[in-house]
């Protein structure tokens, strides 16, 4: 019920400009200039999914292994202390990621390539922002593998990464799937992070060092003065971003089904 109430409230605050200028104009406009009558999304597009993309490419292999390290090389005492870091981390607020992105990421970035703020700093933020969630899930799925697959595979001489690649994996896979779609959310939904170190130009990124605005950033940076049009535009682009979420979660659903039917 409360997802349907948001989403009815996001269609009654984006029907007076989808019904005066209509959805194409979205995608076609030159630009992103809404008081001249402009209302381009896709650089703001563009910049939400590179950003997400470069972020759970970095943040899921890292994630997975951390819980591996975690679950079947570490000492307890050390897994532990590891584990409790982890969550440390989770507990942190997004806005002081970006601070410390703000005043530490983007200089070192700006002294590789001007100005600093940019995709790379974007990426490297939401990566660290969603790396514990992507670990602990998959931390907790693997716990969950049951004891007698591991026993069968040392029965079977496998070795201990051959076990995690050929047993472990394939048992946790509904987990990781969790972790990663949780991951990929949360960038997706990242605003104030993401506001501090990409640089808030509206242009699609050719490099990872040029700056850009993700479409969550725009609704921040512009919805407390926008009227009108202006307004109704910015409640189009947060359903732009419940579209995304919903086709991001029924793809793994499909990808999680087909493999489990395998």
């Amino acid at each position: 019920m409360i997802v349907v109430l948001i989403t009815v409230f996001l269609i009654k605050e984006a029907l007076p400009v989808l019904r005066q200028v209509g959805l194409l104009r979205f995608f076609q406009d030159d630009s992103w200039h809404p008081a001249e009558d402009l209302y381009n999304f896709i650089p703001m597009l563009w910049g939400t999914l590179l950003v997400t993309a470069g972020a759970v490419l970095v943040a899921a292999p890292l994630g997975i292994l951390s819980a591996v390290f975690c679950q079947y090389y570490a000492p307890p005492l050390i897994a532990g202390l590891y584990r409790r870091l982890i969550e440390l981390l989770a507990g942190i607020p997004s806005v002081v990621y970006g601070f410390w992105g703000l005043v530490v990421l983007v200089p070192l970035i700006g002294s590789l390539e001007p100005p600093g703020t940019s995709l790379l700093a974007g990426i490297a933020i939401l990566a660290l922002m969603i790396l514990p969630t992507i670990t602990l899930t998959a931390d907790a799925s693997f716990a969950k593998v049951p004891p007698e697959y591991l026993k069968g595979a040392a029965a079977l001489g496998l070795s201990r990464w051959g076990t995690v690649r050929g047993v472990v994996f394939p048992a946790a896979k509904s987990g990781l799937f969790t972790g990663l779609i949780l991951g990929t959310g949360r960038a997706i939904g990242e605003t104030m992070a993401v506001l501090m170190v990409c640089g808030n130009v509206v242009q699609t990124p050719k490099s990872l060092f040029e700056p850009m605005r993700t479409l969550t950033a725009n609704i921040a940076l512009e919805m407390a003065y926008a009227t009108g049009n202006h307004r109704s535009a910015l409640f189009v682009s947060g359903l732009l971003l419940m579209a995304i979420i919903v086709l991001l979660v029924a793809a793994a659903e499909v990808i999680s089904e087909g493999r489990i039917y395998d």
